[in-house]
């Protein structure tokens, strides 16, 4: 494995998030492990039903061969004083959505000198827990900068913190995430972007069906199972029209 030059900030952030999730006693457990190069860039390009994901995957990399993913999050959380220095400390990428041409510059630029871009696809949490359209910009980032895509599905990390759900400290205690890791994709610059983005798509929805198959916990009638297996989260077309009324509120409102 080769060596990596010491970062103290993303050193110390490791640190806490192992010491979080070891008090909240998380049972983990991880398929495709070998698909996380050991050396060279890749795009990760996972699902989204929680806010933890960027922390949990994170952990499991670095768990797995230290490697530091670097993750495009949005300009309003570099802006926030603390939050935003451990950001830039840990080299994530800000996006300014009203002009994301610098972001993915600079992504591009961290995948030629050989590192790991997080990215979420859905651009958004999925309050359905199922895989909603993706946008294509993970499979123009790979392309561009001649690397793999990695799909990672995480499941069980919506339990933790979730969108339109307060969840108890003690609901958190000993919550089962599993993580599966795809076989690499890989996509040429003169590729069909649109079919390469459904494809990816396909891969995604298709490891999470495996993780909640085989995930040991039954979530009939829980809030975190999506509608389809028996739970009670909403069904992709009511958290469609859900997501699209806060939207309208917020630019009546300007937020």
């Amino acid at each position: 494995m080769p060596r990596r030059r010491a970062e103290p900030v993303y050193t110390v952030a490791i640190g806490v998030g192992r010491t979080l999730f070891a008090s909240w006693r998380l049972k983990r457990r991880a398929t495709g492990l070998e698909n996380i190069p050991d050396a060279g860039g890749a795009v990760f390009a996972m699902t989204h039903f929680g806010y933890l994901e960027f922390a949990l995957v994170e952990w499991q990399t670095w768990l797995h061969n230290r490697r530091r993913v670097r993750f495009m999050a949005t300009k309003r959380a570099f802006d926030k004083p603390v939050v935003g220095s451990l950001l830039r400390g840990m080299k994530h990428i800000p996006v300014d959505m009203s002009a994301g041409g610098e972001a993915y510059a600079q992504a591009v630029a961290a995948l030629g000198r050989g590192e790991i871009i997080g990215v979420f696809p859905e651009a958004g949490v999925s309050a359905s827990f199922t895989v909603r359209d993706l946008k294509s910009g993970a499979v123009r980032l790979a392309a561009q900068a001649g690397v793999p895509i990695i799909p990672v599905a995480v499941w069980g990390g919506q339990r933790l913190l979730t969108k339109n759900r307060k969840i108890r400290l003690r609901d958190r205690f000993g919550v089962q995430v599993h993580f599966a890791f795809g076989a690499p994709q890989v996509v040429a610059e003169g590729d069909d972007v649109a079919a390469a983005t459904a494809r990816l798509r396909e891969t995604l929805q298709e490891l999470t069906d495996t993780l909640q198959r085989d995930y040991p916990v039954d979530g009939t009638g829980q809030w975190w199972q999506p509608k389809h297996l028996g739970g009670t989260a909403p069904t992709p077309e009511e958290a469609a029209a859900s997501d699209a009324e806060r939207d309208r509120r917020r630019a009546l409102h300007g937020t």
